[in-house]
């Protein structure tokens, strides 16, 4: 989610990223960390919102013998950019992060080795996007929706938005936040859900239809969930005055997860009609120093430890259909039953032409 991807060390703060990065491991050892065929560190690099318990991340060294070094390289766009620049001569060994919208660029630039991971027959079908190569292992889900402030709406007894036509109506004027489609990954997710529902030939009316109905659009998801919307806790403190916010339908577990005291129910909600379905993938970085310790790394990610792990860490969805998913997660957290989608392949072909249309029509 997310991301990333992503609220104070969340997937939310997954998505799209809020929290701070978990570098467990050691790159001291007598090795010297991913140098030479017999390392024991296996290097992962990933966006910011990468989050794992130490234990989890400790039990993969008992398990294998390989100590993991995280190097984090900012937002999902950013650190993608990063391997793309160092093509062939990578970083590290494994790359976490790189969701649909920007799989087609990895993909296209060669950036992984074909690795098929152990345990994929766990893992559902219609997440594995690169089947038939295995360059990339699906890792998680999430879904790109508007939340709102619970309490505006029921102060101004007004109905929260169910769906993208909505949020075009009169009565929601002024009041949604969205991250710039160029810049931030929720921000792109939300201008893809646009193109599902509208099409090609529709989205940019609508987009019209929000900026005359007042959508103000800031460059990332920090800002716009942290400091512009009036649900979270940061913007409470900050007094902000947008009550709608592009984020993910796994933000209000974050809101009761680390507020003391917890309520007994979440402050915010989820508009599930305006969701976009996100999946991150990992894959194995060509020219990789320690390709048998990223494979490994590999299992391990689509294995139960790690994927039970993630929910109340990074805040997204496990892809291991084994995996149990914590109450709290369930119990806070919006299911989109329908969530838009726009194929791979499709992406690939329109991005950056549907991204430019949107910042003549609503940026500029």
């Amino acid at each position: 989610m997310s991301t990333t991807k992503k609220i104070a060390v969340s997937a939310v703060a997954a998505a799209i990223g809020a929290t701070a990065l978990a570098g467990c491991g050691s790159s001291d050892d007598s090795s010297s960390g991913t140098k030479g065929a017999g390392s024991k560190t296996v290097t992962l690099v990933s966006h910011d919102s990468f989050n794992a318990s130490k234990g989890v991340l400790k039990e993969f060294t008992r398990e294998t013998g390989y100590t993991v070094k995280v190097l984090k390289s900012g937002d999902a766009g950013a650190a993608l950019n990063q391997e793309i620049l160092t093509k062939g001569s990578p970083r590290g060994d494994v790359f976490f992060g790189v969701d649909n919208t920007l799989l087609s660029r990895a993909l296209d630039n060669g950036l992984f080795t074909p690795y098929a991971a152990k345990g994929l027959d766990q893992v559902a079908s219609d997440v594995q996007l690169d089947a038939a190569k295995h360059r990339v292992t699906p890792v998680d889900t999430g879904d790109i929706c508007v939340n709102y402030d619970k309490k505006y709406f029921a102060d101004k007894k007004l109905a929260p938005p169910k769906s993208f036509d909505d949020l075009a109506k009169p009565a929601y004027k002024n009041l949604l936040v969205t991250e710039n489609a160029a810049t931030s990954s929720p921000g792109l997710g939300f201008l893809l859900g646009t193109v599902a529902t509208y099409g090609e030939d529709g989205y940019q009316d609508y987009w019209k239809k929000l900026k005359n109905n007042g959508v103000k659009v800031v460059d990332g998801w920090e800002q716009a969930y942290n400091e512009e919307f009036s649900g979270s806790a940061g913007g409470r403190k900050a007094k902000a005055d947008r009550p709608l916010v592009v984020s993910y339908a796994s933000s209000p577990p974050v809101e009761v997860l680390y507020a003391d005291p917890q309520p007994k129910s979440a402050p915010t909600g989820v508009a599930t009609g305006t969701c976009f379905r996100q999946i991150e993938f990992a894959g194995l970085l060509d020219g990789a120093k320690n390709e048998a310790g990223g494979k490994a790394l590999l299992d391990f990610l689509i294995g139960k430890k790690f994927q039970e792990d993630m929910p109340l860490n990074m805040f997204v969805s496990p892809v291991n259909k084994g995996a149990k998913v914590p109450e709290l997660f369930t119990e806070f957290g919006a299911t989109a039953d329908k969530p838009a989608t726009v194929a791979p392949e499709t992406i690939a072909k329109n991005r950056e032409q549907w991204v430019q249309s949107w910042s003549s029509l609503v940026v500029k």
